[in-house]
């Protein structure tokens, strides 16, 4: 994957790297993991509107589980 590539997603907010205060982007390990998806993604001919709106999806059904288990523990704790 090309630098120019992964700016352009960074500007389309596909990921959003850590910076130094230099500047200099960060990427960590979940950055990796997320540019992985959106290259099987394209692989598979999802354009980058289509990636932007299932990563917006599964950020939002991840938050929901978290949501669902937290208000599981607390009526299992009652």
């Amino acid at each position: 994957m090309s630098v120019q590539t992964v700016r352009l997603y960074e500007l389309r907010g596909l990921i959003t790297p850590s910076r130094t205060s230099g500047g200099t982007r960060r990427y960590q390990a979940k950055d990796l993991a997320r540019l992985q998806q959106i290259s099987e993604l394209i692989d598979r001919g999802v354009n980058l509107a289509g990636i932007g709106i299932i990563l917006e999806l599964e950020s939002e059904n991840e938050a929901l589980r978290k949501a669902l288990a937290k208000q599981s523990h607390r009526q299992g704790a009652d």
